[in-house]
């Protein structure tokens, strides 16, 4: 039998190690993590997608994109012809995006971020208070592997002028009932996963394991 590709986008600026516990059953699947590229000055979704699935070298993969990942696997499922898209805590479109995001697109206050403080996590872990922040400033540094301030700023402003409206029926959408960077609240059409965060793909590895090869064969 042949094996499924399985291409997996994470999220962004992290490293493709975020899929590090996630295994699939090696007779049906083959895995391949893609890795963000840096975007071109003022370079559009749509051509920076283009770019990106050259990496991709199989005719009708399975893509599988987490947060922003899951926006990039959507715009790429436009360009090449694939065989399933599955998002995992991450938007369908613009109309899944909490109201924070939405103003600061209408007020473009996502312009003033400081992003040039993530290219060092350690000097900011400095000004941590709470055990909450110092666990989450460890996993940054652990997993984000892109630090390069012109991509934060491209990938932050593109996810926030994101201007899809419409969803597309065929996505599969996989979100956690306790995401807080998109609340469960505002997604439509998912399968719910029980205590799921932003980074269940961290920490609800067993459930992505024993379900995603059964959704991956599921015919749409």
């Amino acid at each position: 039998m042949e094996k499924i590709p399985v291409y997996f986008m994470p999220g962004l600026a992290a490293s493709t190690s975020i899929f590090e516990r996630i295994e699939l059953p090696q007779d049906q699947f083959e895995m391949f993590l893609l890795e963000w590229i840096l975007p071109n000055p003022k370079e559009s979704l749509t051509d920076y997608v283009i770019r990106l699935s050259e990496s991709v070298k199989h005719k009708n993969p399975v893509l599988i994109g987490v947060s922003f990942g899951g926006v990039i696997v959507q715009e790429m499922a436009k360009v090449i012809p694939v065989k399933k898209t599955i998002i995992i805590s991450s938007v369908k479109s613009n109309k899944e995006f909490p109201r924070r995001l939405k103003i600061a697109k209408s007020t473009k206050v996502y312009k003033l971020l400081p992003t040039g403080l993530v290219q060092n996590v350690e000097a900011l872990s400095k000004f941590a208070y709470g055990d909450t922040v110092k666990q989450r400033l460890k996993l940054y540094d652990r997993y984000l592997c892109v630090r390069d301030k012109c991509y934060l700023d491209w990938a932050i402003e593109t996810i926030i002028l994101w201007d899809r409206t419409d969803p597309d029926a065929n996505v599969v959408h996989i979100h956690g009932d306790a995401d807080d960077v998109f609340p469960i609240k505002y997604i439509q059409d998912c399968t719910v996963v029980k205590g799921g965060t932003h980074i269940m793909i961290l920490n609800k590895f067993k459930w992505l394991n024993e379900n995603l090869p059964k959704i991956i064969l599921n015919a749409s």
